[in-house]
């Protein structure tokens, strides 16, 4: 009986032989037995292949089947097992036992199928301008563990270089890098790289950052359209408003002028009884004093030139003050009966008359 124990690491698709020699072939070569069997996760361990009274078993496992075959003479001590093609689920301890005329050889073998990094995906977070921070990210959903993620800087020829002094990594997950206080000189390519034993696959993203200065002259260009724009309106609406106001104003000249029209002036006309008695009085005492009217009339006269006149404006002004109330307009007629009041004569006049 011998026992050999060793272990083989395989990218995945690729092929591998897991070697078996034995000397058993040579006590009886027809009752010669082999067997290769795998204990992958599952509890029991499954049979590969087998050769058994001179006849080859080898669709025994369905995952392998087609994929698995002897790999030499194992008739004459070389009952290695050959994979084709392999996958994930090849991984495991292999066993190959042989056993001729009560003897027996077993050897121990472990397979790992190592499966590359699937390509990474990468992306970016953040604002890409003067003085702020961005993270850059990659991730590879498939691959055998562990995953190592690496970043480097891309050149315009494509050639690998450092990262810029403002970047620190993630240590806690290398595929995350920060930059902060992004400056000029982070614009550029960077490239992520996942690698594992089986090998590395990489994607690449780009960094642009833009200047605090390309912002502001932006930013007043806009502002100067809006500012062009709200000029233009503005003008717009008060040409609309001056016309507007224009054409309100000659619509209503017309109805101002005749509103401001002034009222024509009444005519105070004396009481139809008083004049008719003035007039019997006047006509019935004419004939009778006609002498005595013409002295009346010289002392009215010096009467009125004794007696302060007054003029419209005292007069109105007399009866604001006596009766509160705003002064009326004085026309000719009321003139002429203000001129007509009678006056108080001096006692001396009265006395020039009687006599």
């Amino acid at each position: 009986m011998s026992q050999a124990q060793t272990e083989f690491k395989r990218v995945a698709d690729a092929n591998v032989t897991l070697p078996c020699y034995h000397q058993l072939h040579l006590l009886d070569p027809m009752s010669l037995d082999i067997e290769w069997l795998l204990k992958n996760s599952e509890a029991e361990p499954k049979v590969v292949i087998t050769y058994a009274g001179g006849i080859i078993y080898d669709h025994l496992n369905k995952e392998q089947k087609g994929r698995v075959s002897f790999a030499s003479t194992y008739q004459t001590g070389d009952a290695s097992l050959e994979i084709s093609l392999l996958q994930p689920s090849d991984a495991g301890q292999y066993t190959c036992k042989v056993k001729n005329a009560g003897q027996y050889a077993w050897t121990h073998i472990t397979l790992k199928v190592l499966e590359k990094p699937s390509k990474p995906k990468c992306w970016k977070e953040g604002e890409m301008s003067e003085g702020r921070e961005i993270t850059l990210q990659c991730s590879s959903v498939s691959g055998t563990s562990p995953i190592m993620y690496t970043w480097q800087r891309i050149d315009e020829k494509g050639k690998a270089g450092s990262l810029p002094p403002m970047t620190h990594i993630n240590f806690s997950n290398p595929a995350q890098i920060f930059m902060k206080n992004l400056t000029w000189m982070a614009t550029g390519s960077y490239q992520c790289t996942a690698s594992n034993e089986a090998g590395q696959e990489s994607c690449v993203i780009g960094v642009t950052v833009q200047y605090a200065r390309a912002f502001g002259i932006l930013a007043g260009a806009v502002c100067g359209v809006l500012g062009g724009l709200s000029l233009v309106f503005l003008a717009v609406w008060l040409t609309l408003k001056r016309k507007e106001k224009k054409k309100y104003e000659e619509e209503e000249t017309p109805n101002e002028i005749r509103e401001d029209a002034e009222a024509p002036k009444a005519r105070l006309v004396k009481p139809g009884s008083s004049s008719s008695g003035s007039r019997s009085s006047h006509s019935g005492s004419s004939s009778t004093r006609s002498t005595a009217n013409s002295a009346s009339r010289s002392q009215q006269t010096l009467s009125t030139e004794a007696t302060p006149h007054i003029t419209p404006t005292q007069h109105s002004k007399v009866e604001m003050d006596g009766r509160g109330i705003e002064p009326k307009k004085i026309n000719h007629t009321n003139l002429m009966k203000i001129d007509a009041t009678p006056t108080m004569v001096p006692a001396q006049s009265r006395a020039f008359q009687t006599v």
